[in-house]
């Protein structure tokens, strides 16, 4: 239930408010020497209290390597890692396990667990697990760099303010890479302002704003997939519903498919005598569960934040009568920005995955 992942596995473990949050990765080569500057740079883009429409909760997110590795070294067995959680206000979830919050799991946490369900900080159905796989997540965006592959993305919308529209086709590596650099990264840096804008303005008013998230992986070999039911499509989709708060996965023009006609969502073959490319790419890289070689696009919906200051209507578990509550604590107004990097993780465990079955 906690593990993703089949030659490559990667089991999560802990609870938002537990004294850690860790993660155990098997089926890492033995030799691999990370770039555990590099690891620190990725968690970083995910982690709390760094930016204005982050939660005010603080954390270091440094992993602890516990076994696995020697000399900064994988050594070919487990590895595995700690994150010790420093900075919870337990007391905030108080009195939620009787009136759960809407949009939350506090209910059906409830239902499935009874009383002994960790209501702390939403207990393991917590984003704070993603902590975790962004680490593993971080190893693997290495491991693929060596294959000629890279997994980076932007995020596309918030709030209905959409980023620059991109060419699926003529995806640049270097515009991507650019944007890890970049405190809010989106290709249009004036869109970049109207959606923090939007934000800010649901901040104000006690309320929260989702968005998509758009990822993309460049030199991924075609042929990779298995129809019917373990396509790249279907591995990803999976995987990436394992997130907390995604709402939707789609490939390619996705939805927005359904409103076009055959010639124009077709992607023509086309050949420089060498290699078979399509002219453009509204399939997303993918044709039949297979991927094609061209780049593999991957948009990700993320809902508004669900723990928002406004008085909510729910029920007392208790007494099984109508009530409201008011959510405290720290929450973002907006999530999609610290899930970008948690798609980037997962993305690429998953694809590093289908690559080691070959």
């Amino acid at each position: 239930m906690n593990t993703l992942g089949h030659k490559l596995r990667v089991t999560v473990f802990g609870q938002s408010h537990a004294k850690a949050i860790g993660c155990v990765v098997e089926g890492l080569p033995a030799g691999f020497r990370p770039d555990m500057d590099r690891v620190a740079a990725f968690m970083a883009r995910r982690a709390p209290g760094r930016d204005p429409w982050s939660t005010k909760r603080k954390e270091a997110d440094a992993p602890e390597i516990l076994s696995g590795m020697v000399d900064g070294a994988l050594c070919g067995a487990p590895l595995s890692a700690v994150i010790y959680n420093s900075d919870q206000h337990s007391k905030d979830y108080e009195g939620l396990r009787r009136t759960p919050r809407p949009s939350h799991a506090d209910y059906t946490a409830w239902v499935k667990y009874g009383e002994s369900y960790d209501i702390r900080g939403g207990g393991q159905f917590s984003g704070r697990l993603t902590a975790p796989l962004c680490f593993a997540g971080a190893l693997a965006l290495q491991l693929l760099e060596q294959r000629g592959i890279t997994v980076a993305g932007h995020i596309a919308a918030i709030a209905g303010v959409e980023d620059e529209a991109t060419d699926f086709a003529r995806v640049e590596r270097s515009a991507l890479l650019a944007l890890s650099e970049k405190p809010f990264p989106v290709f249009s840096d004036s869109a970049g302002e109207a959606m923090q804008q939007a934000v800010e303005a649901a901040r104000w008013e006690a309320d929260s704003v989702g968005g998509v998230i758009r990822c993309f992986a460049l030199g991924f070999p075609a042929g990779i997939g298995e129809p019917m039911f373990d396509g790249v499509e279907n591995r990803l989709a999976a995987a990436l519903f394992g997130i907390p708060a995604v709402r939707g996965v789609s490939f390619g023009d996705g939805f927005a498919a359904a409103g076009m006609r055959g010639s124009q969502h077709n992607d023509p073959f086309v050949t420089d005598g060498k290699a078979v490319y399509t002219r453009t790419n509204h399939a997303g890289g993918v044709l039949g569960g297979i991927t094609t070689g061209m780049p593999l696009v991957v948009n990700v919906a993320v809902k508004p934040t669900a723990s928002i200051g406004r008085e909510q209507d729910t029920v007392d578990l208790q007494e099984m009568v109508g009530t409201t509550l008011v959510v405290h604590g720290r929450h973002d107004p907006c999530i999609v920005p610290r899930a970008l990097p948690v798609v980037e993780a997962v993305t690429a465990l998953t694809l590093l995955d289908m690559l080691m079955e070959e």
